[in-house]
């Protein structure tokens, strides 16, 4: 049954306070109207006794507490999902932004979504295809791995996850792929690239967009992961599609946990940021992965930028705990002009052993990507060496390596934001670049793949 309030006591920010409630929950929705008819909505926050702490999505400016009215509506937040969704562009709030009409709900499902039961887990163990070089063959994406990028501010992310979303597939497999893209906290004009470059490419067809710019509520920016995992979850385990969710930036996302925490006046953390922030992200993290007895997946590339480029900051550090692992992009590289600048020997995928291999990717994967990680921090160490004493104090192998890791950035991680390589080119051009080295220098790969593959 829908409760009616006239007991609006205080409003701060984007906080109010109902006083005289009765059989309210933690997380219900609720409607306040204004005398001249205007409905703005929020959703319970906190519940003491007969007070009831109300967050607004419309944020409190010009609200008359006297003449108002707070309604709680007695279900929390929800998205209406359908397949209709693909090739849709929504708001952060799950309200169509494209002018087309509402959707026709086969389903509603609470954003906050149910927990995967661990023992219901399957272990990821599919190679996902993204069409770069550096993340394929050194650091690969696995199907239901959540795989962050940690980026800086100025440096081409946006690009990244636009081309990742582009070409992204599963190899072998006849089962449908979709991309979810959330934007949280963004400018128009990166909202405008993404939609215009999906678009142009024809990528949003498989695609669903949530779109919370930076002018928006602070509030809305906590719901818009939420809901484009809610639509990844129907997708993947109601329509059985394998399922790419981007979100950027998470920084973003964290500044407005931050906000509402100090407007609850909540003792802060680290840094100002409160302390169940590792608890927030991992609610949302923790949505990636596969169920036994379920064809679909949900697979996560979390984007977001280090503020100061400081990797110990609060939100990379706990991002990197929950996570499996980090692709590290790089001023330095990006100065140089490498595009992508992924920096590869920091980059990590705690899961790319399971993902590649015979049947998989091919059988030299592992011990090409071993080597080739050997190979250019070497050839770092050198270049580092020259700089500091000169070229006349590398010896013959020295250089031989030193150049290798010039090829290696020019060649192999720098391949545009238009260039989609399949792992076959990938792997190809990795012992393209490893035939510069002697042959004797690669002892990290066996002998039978260098009959097949270097003495060619």
């Amino acid at each position: 049954m829908i409760k009616e309030y006239k007991t609006i006591r205080e409003v701060v920010g984007p906080l109010m306070l109902v006083e005289g409630v009765e059989g309210v929950k933690y997380d219900e929705l609720v409607e306040v109207e204004q005398d001249n008819g205007e409905i703005r909505s929020g959703k319970v926050l906190e519940v003491n006794g007969d007070k009831a702490l109300v967050q607004l999505f419309e944020g409190s400016s010009g609200l008359k507490i006297s003449t108002a009215k707070a309604r709680f509506l007695g279900k929390g937040i929800e998205l209406a999902v359908s397949e209709d969704m693909l090739g849709r562009v929504f708001d952060g709030m799950g309200r169509p932004k494209d002018g087309g009409a509402p959707i026709i709900p086969k389903m509603r499902i609470n954003i906050n979504g149910q927990p995967i039961n661990p023992v219901a887990r399957d272990y990821p163990d599919e190679f996902i295809q993204t069409g770069v070089s550096a993340i394929d063959g050194l650091n690969t994406l696995v199907r239901g791995q959540k795989l962050p990028v940690f980026s800086a501010s100025g440096l081409p992310h946006a690009e990244l996850a636009a081309q990742i979303a582009r070409q992204a597939k599963v190899l072998g497999s006849g089962s449908k792929f979709a991309v979810v893209f959330a934007a949280i906290g963004i400018t128009f004009e990166e909202a405008d690239y993404f939609i215009t470059d999906f678009r142009k490419t024809g990528a949003i067809d498989r695609a669903v967009l949530f779109m919370n710019l930076a002018n928006d509520p602070a509030i809305e920016r906590i719901s818009t992961p939420r809901m484009a995992l809610t639509a990844a979850e129907y997708l993947a385990f109601e329509c059985d599609m394998h399922v790419l969710v981007i979100m950027t930036d998470i920084t973003n996302y964290c500044e407005a946990l931050r906000e509402v925490s100090a407007a609850r006046k909540e003792v802060p953390g680290r840094r100002g940021y409160p302390g169940y922030l590792y608890t927030n992200l991992a609610t949302i993290y923790e949505r990636a992965g596969r169920i036994r007895g379920k064809k679909g997946s949900i697979t996560q590339i979390p984007i977001l930028t280090m503020p100061e480029e400081d990797k110990t900051h609060p939100i990379p550090d706990l991002t990197g705990y929950i996570t499996e692992g980090q692709i590290i992009l790089s001023r330095e590289l990006h100065k140089r002009g490498v595009v992508p600048p992924i920096d590869v020997l920091p980059s990590l995928s705690r899961l790319k052993d399971k993902g590649i291999g015979e049947g998989k990717t091919r059988k030299d994967h592992a011990d090409t990507m071993n080597q080739l990680f050997s190979a250019y921090a070497r050839g770092k160490e050198a270049k580092e060496l020259a700089a500091i004493l000169g070229d006349a104090a590398l010896s013959a192998a020295d250089k031989k390596f030193a150049f290798f890791a010039d090829k290696f950035e020019k060649k192999y991680v720098s391949q545009g934001f238009n260039k989609n390589r399949s792992i076959e080119e990938t792997l190809n051009l990795g012992w393209e670049l490893l035939k510069l080295l002697p042959r004797g220098e690669l002892k990290r790969i066996r002998d039978a793949y260098l009959e097949e593959f270097y003495d060619k």
